[in-house]
């Protein structure tokens, strides 16, 4: 495919910096995305922010179907002059935050992408809510967010993202990715994550409302002690919580694992540590899921 900068000025384009338009096109970087999506020939990705579609075709490559979902009409236009004739190929102008993937994709898929990067946390946690329809999810983002992401109790970069997608996910960073793989050139460094919803959640109640709150709660005041940090969060009877979850209130959030955040939200909803789980009618599809 030519690369972005041809294909933006014979369309009369220019990458629109409020919307964080970097398109990536380094051929080795997307063929090693494409493979992290580890499709079967006749699954099916649902790509979110296609772009003017490099990663696209690395992706038909694959022998998989593509839907690209693209919210820029202009860019979509581009996209489907380069691209529109495969026939595994449907291009849908939408906004990643708001779509779903099954009714997309007709089914359960794989979901690839390159996010704008302002745009990271919701839209990730869009896909955890879908999560039994997404067996993977390959992504690429800003490298200070796969950090946190990957983040284990006792990090600097433990927070909110990493305890509510951990309890959901294996996470794996990939690998780095340049600044010279995009145009324009992003200020921030890049990486790419793969993440693979758990067929049970690793902590009580995650998913939950009560499970985000209390996690919130908890990185709400990062230097306070978790005790705290919880009141100040507005959760009542915290020490007795605590005590009943087996968790010295004196320890900062950031020390706390995944399991032991389930602990305390098992609690604050009114159960015993061990006596609730978030109720699942099936587990994620596998790689192999027919699509």
């Amino acid at each position: 495919m030519e690369a972005p900068g041809t294909l933006l000025r014979r369309h009369g384009l220019r990458p629109k910096k409020t919307w964080g338009q970097n398109f990536l096109a380094d051929p080795s970087v997307l063929a090693g995305l494409a493979a992290a999506c580890g499709a079967e020939p006749d699954g099916t990705i649902v790509e979110l922010g296609a772009g003017l579609g490099h990663l696209t075709d690395a992706l038909l490559a694959t022998g998989a179907r593509v839907v690209a979902v693209e919210r820029d009409r202009e860019v979509a236009a581009v996209l489907r002059d380069v691209l529109g004739g495969r026939p595994r190929l449907t291009v849908v102008e939408a906004n990643a935050a708001c779509v779903s993937i099954a009714q997309l994709a007709g089914g359960p898929a794989i979901v690839a992408g390159n996010l704008p990067y302002h745009l990271t946390t919701p839209i990730l946690f869009h896909l955890l809510e879908q999560r039994l329809d997404i067996p993977r999810i390959v992504l690429t983002l800003q490298a200070e967010v796969v950090e946190r992401l990957a983040a284990r109790p006792g990090g600097s970069g433990r927070g909110v993202l990493s305890v509510q997608t951990q309890a959901l996910c294996e996470v794996e960073p990939l690998f780095p990715i340049s600044a010279e793989a995009f145009h324009p050139r992003p200020a921030v460094g890049s990486a790419a994550v793969r993440l693979t919803p758990l067929p049970r959640p690793r902590a009580e109640l995650a998913g939950t409302p009560i499970f985000a709150r209390v996690v919130r709660a908890a990185f709400g005041q990062r230097r306070k002690t978790l005790a705290n940090a919880l009141s100040g969060g507005g959760l009542p009877q915290v020490r007795e919580a605590l005590v009943a979850a087996a968790i010295d209130g004196t320890r900062r959030a950031e020390t706390l694992s995944t399991e032991e955040f389930g602990r305390l939200a098992a609690v604050f909803a009114g159960g015993s540590p061990g006596s609730c789980r978030e109720p699942a009618s099936r587990s994620p599809p596998s790689a192999s899921t027919p699509k």
